[in-house]
């Protein structure tokens, strides 16, 4: 793993590279925990491992602009970095974030991201990216500019399920192309931690239900890479 920094702000970023050339890059964002990108190394190493290039940025939600520089400031670094296609995920907040910028195409300087993944995500509050809600925007006739695809944890009591379901709902009704995927798992488990009330962040975890929704995230980045379009 190299440490990078990133953007005029200066911020950290994580790169977890394959052994072989990679198949594509991710840029992988965090929930509302600041500085958080430690919490995504179970999902980025397991991603990395299964050939993709993965970038993990730092940033801050408590921001006065809730994050939106330091978020934008990586997507523009992960446009310059990339190698193969460029995939968009995005874990809590970060999931809302991500959805925001496949709806927004302004944002990406005519280069967006060939998939998005969004991992226990709630859509009918402002992205971080955008300040607009994503399913508000989807009600305005906003289209996405990349297949979206949900995941979610059946057992999540932090965002609830029925938030990727809405979503989900709306994207197929409007004729997007999405996947939802329920895992049986909490909202931490999504990116294989737990949760640590102690320290109040999460933690890897061995916990078998985590582990597979982590793989199953990664089976989606892998297929979104070599398959566009689905």
């Amino acid at each position: 793993m190299d440490i990078r920094t990133y953007g005029p702000s200066g911020k950290h970023l994580d790169i977890h590279r394959p052994d072989g050339p990679p198949t594509a890059t991710v840029l992988l964002w965090h929930g509302t925990g600041p500085d958080e990108r430690d919490v995504l190394r179970p999902l980025a190493r397991t991603a990395a491992a299964h050939g993709l290039t993965v970038l993990v940025p730092d940033w801050r939600a408590d921001a006065t602009d809730n994050g939106r520089t330091h978020l934008l400031e990586s997507l523009a670094f992960a446009q310059e970095e990339a190698t193969g296609p460029l995939l968009l995920a995005g874990w809590s907040a970060g999931a809302g974030a991500a959805l925001g910028v496949a709806l927004h195409p302004d944002l990406t300087a005519g280069h967006p991201p060939t998939a998005v993944l969004a991992l226990s995500g709630r859509y009918d509050v402002p992205a971080r990216t955008t300040g607009t809600a994503p399913l508000a925007d989807l009600e305005k006739g906003l289209a996405p500019t990349a297949p979206i695809h949900l995941l979610h944890g059946t057992n999540d009591a932090v965002i609830p399920t029925d938030h990727s379901r809405t979503l989900a709902e709306a994207l197929s009704k409007a004729g997007h192309i999405t996947t939802y995927t329920e895992c049986p798992t909490d909202h931490a488990g999504t990116i294989m931690t737990e949760y640590d009330p102690t320290t109040n962040r999460c933690r890897p975890t061995d916990n078998e239900a985590a582990l597979a929704a982590g793989e199953t995230a990664v089976q989606i980045l892998v297929k979104s890479a070599t398959s566009p379009g689905l």
